[in-house]
């Protein structure tokens, strides 16, 4: 297998606080960018998105073309992000598929032999097809990576682009030096033919506006017993329940939301024996535990209620099909559950998944979370007294710090990186002083 594309220099991203006025980025024509800041402009051209050439790539064998769309048959190795493919990073006219390296193998026919899944990069064989299920394939094919280029304001006052390393699914901006300021950054998202408003990332604010500390704080308010536990040293329970984001098989267990914030309270509290212990089925919602029997690993009454942790930390983004209503009837059944033995509760609200999964038309410009379950969620915990960890309040401000979201998504659908992980820690941790 042979794959070649160009490798470029970048440092590592340190922020830098904006200090001048909010920066304007907007489209010349298809690849240059017009850049102005506090006085200072300047049109800056951006190189294409980078293709990667793949020849002859060897697959042992060749699924069945099925499975869902995101993940149908078996994805190329150039466009796959942990376990399914990347949309629209393909270029789908490119892919050969034949029996053995080089031009002179046979070539297997498209619509005969096997079928692809034009925009998510997998291809599978057809029944009746010519391609045995236990002979290697080989596939040649061309796909783009994505790249992000940040406009930058050096230090001689000169606005640059610095060209970022290109990635499949995660990006990130190259670095800024010591008296330089970011101004924005330039998403190059796959396979487009030109950019658009929705590739431009002014850097509005370099991170969250934390809200005021307000007394008494909520975990004061909200999870009394936890609280006070962390100021007397005595030994805190934490149990993490959830999906595949809080199981996170895909990261290393420090980086997991749940270890994060275990150790962010141990180093806040250091008198405090803090232990986590996670609950968590891969593709699970909350009602999929209740309905689990006895005696299966997943079952709520043995699993959860049974630990009798002192404080159940909710992570569901696989409960985003719940509507307002829903969400009340739901949760107010766990609410009881709990508050039976005698556990406090915090909720996490979800991080954002694939724009076209939310309703969402751009990565960029975002107001406000669009999922009803998410102020579902704001409502059920404001009526009921219920600690909230406003997680999604974060990432609906990504864009304004110059990331579009998705590249905080290993998978580039909803399994969010470290930075994810550290922003569920971040909505924790704004609940205690």
């Amino acid at each position: 297998m042979k794959r070649s594309w160009s490798v470029f220099f970048c440092l590592s991203w340190i922020a830098v606080p904006f200090a001048f006025g909010e920066p304007v980025m907007e489209v010349a024509d298809a690849w240059r960018v017009r850049v102005t800041s506090s006085g200072f402009s300047e049109t800056l051209t951006v190189a294409p998105p980078d293709i990667v050439e793949v020849t002859d790539e060897r697959y042992e064998t060749l699924a069945a073309f099925k499975g869902p769309v995101w993940r149908r048959g078996t994805p190329l190795n150039g466009t796959k992000a942990e376990v399914c493919s990347v949309a629209d990073a393909l270029d789908p006219d490119s892919l050969i598929v034949r029996d053995g390296p080089g031009s002179g193998a046979k070539t297997y026919v498209l619509g005969k032999d096997y079928a692809l899944e034009p925009r998510w990069g997998g291809f599978g064989r057809l029944e009746g097809g010519a391609i045995p299920a236990d002979r290697a394939v080989y596939a040649s094919y061309r796909y783009a990576v994505m790249r992000i280029d940040s406009a930058v304001l050096t230090a001689d006052r000169r606005i640059v682009l610095r060209r970022g390393t290109p990635h499949v699914a995660t990006p990130r901006p190259p670095d800024v030096i010591a008296g330089e300021t970011r101004l924005g950054n330039v998403w190059l998202s796959g396979r487009i033919a030109r950019l658009t408003e929705d590739h431009l990332f002014p850097v509005l604010e370099t991170a969250y506006p934390e809200a005021v500390p307000q007394a008494p704080s909520a975990a004061e308010r909200l999870l009394p017993k936890t609280y006070a536990k962390l100021r007397a040293g005595q030994p805190l329970r934490i149990l993490a329940w959830g999906d595949s984001v809080t199981e996170s098989a895909y990261l290393p267990p420090e980086s997991k939301w749940q270890s994060l914030f275990a150790a962010r309270l141990r180093a806040r509290y250091p008198q405090a024996s803090v232990t986590v212990a996670s609950v968590s089925r891969n593709g699970g919602t909350s009602a999929f535990f209740l309905q689990a029997p006895a005696g299966s690993p997943h079952n709520f009454a043995e699993k959860v209620l049974a630990v009798k942790p002192d404080l159940i930390v909710s992570e569901f983004v696989n409960d985003a099909s719940l509507d307002e209503a829903g969400v009340l009837k739901q949760y107010g059944g766990l609410l009881n559950a709990f508050r039976g033995i005698g556990a406090e509760w915090v909720i996490l609200t979800p991080h954002f998944s694939r724009p076209d999964w939310m309703g969402l038309r751009s990565e960029n410009r975002i107001e406000a979370d669009p999922r009803p379950y998410v102020r579902g969620l704001r409502r059920f915990t404001e009526n009921n007294g219920v600690a909230l960890a406003d997680a999604s309040a974060r990432w609906v401000r990504l864009w304004r710090q110059g990331l579009p979201y998705s590249t905080l998504l290993v998978n580039n659908i909803n399994h969010p990186d470290e930075r994810g992980m550290g922003l569920f820690a971040d909505a924790l941790m704004a609940l205690f002083p």
